[in-house]
């Protein structure tokens, strides 16, 4: 079953006069359960897909579905709910609180929504998921207290916290030493294959690209090859779990 579905999409910035078009009708297929790569050098057009795809940006032309939903003429207010119920986020930067705990950086998002849980449950969902990513004996620790590969598995419990099906991974071991790096690729790995969870990890390095199971290519705001297509799988989580079933097909990254 598709999670995300492009059509033919377009993204045009206006400078003062000059217009200066980034994606130039991109059209492309992620099934439920896949880990995808999108991999393009800078300057290919791979950020600002990822904007549009994360509901972070607007496409200028073109039709995109999410989850079965129609979200090209969404208001801000519907993409910013759409956002925080289904979508996660891990960035480079980690982008968590200063002189604030690794508990309450991933309890952050559950005060925007709607349904208001209780605190207990908030506190117990936030150590449950900080217990999955290894940092049981740093919750009252803050980010300056904290090594980057901690901040990064804080960052990665926080945008699941929301248990959401997507997760963008945008250069997650940017500012990681080659041994963390692993460690939180293989994470992604694990929250894929035990969790479910649909992943697009967003990158130029190569090396990152090989822990996906399909590789999108994206040069000069246009998908390179078929990667991305409509033939892509369509539900990765039945193709693992079924034996002998036939695996995501994986474009091969030139080393």
């Amino acid at each position: 079953m598709e999670l995300i579905k492009l059509a033919d999409i377009y993204k045009t910035y206006h400078l003062g006069e000059i217009d200066v078009p980034v994606l130039k009708g991109v059209s492309l297929t992620v099934g439920r359960g896949e880990m995808v790569a999108l991999m393009g050098a800078s300057g290919s057009g791979k950020t600002t897909l990822m904007n549009i795809l994360g509901c972070l940006d607007r496409a200028s032309a073109g039709r995109y579905w999410l989850d079965g939903q129609e979200i090209s003429g969404l208001s801000s207010d519907e993409l910013a709910h759409l956002r925080n119920q289904k979508i996660g986020f891990v960035f480079q930067t980690f982008n968590l609180l200063p002189r604030t705990s690794a508990l309450e950086n991933v309890m952050m998002p559950l005060s925007y929504t709607p349904q208001g849980l209780p605190d207990r449950e908030v506190r117990e969902r936030c150590a449950a998921l900080l217990h999955r990513v290894g940092l049981d004996d740093r919750m009252g620790h803050e980010p300056s207290q904290l090594s980057g590969g901690q901040q990064q598995r804080v960052a990665i419990a926080r945008a699941l916290v929301n248990r959401p099906p997507l997760l963008f991974a945008d250069e997650p071991t940017g500012n990681l030493d080659s041994h963390t790096s692993e460690e939180i690729l293989q994470m992604f790995g694990q929250l894929n294959a035990e969790e479910g969870i649909t992943i697009i990890l967003v990158t130029h390095d190569a090396g990152i690209a090989r822990h996906a199971q399909r590789v999108i290519h994206i040069r000069d705001g246009m998908i390179e090859d078929g990667a991305g297509a409509a033939d892509a799988p369509q539900d990765a989580q039945t193709s693992r779990a079924a034996p002998g079933a036939d695996q995501p097909r994986r474009t091969e990254v030139p080393p």
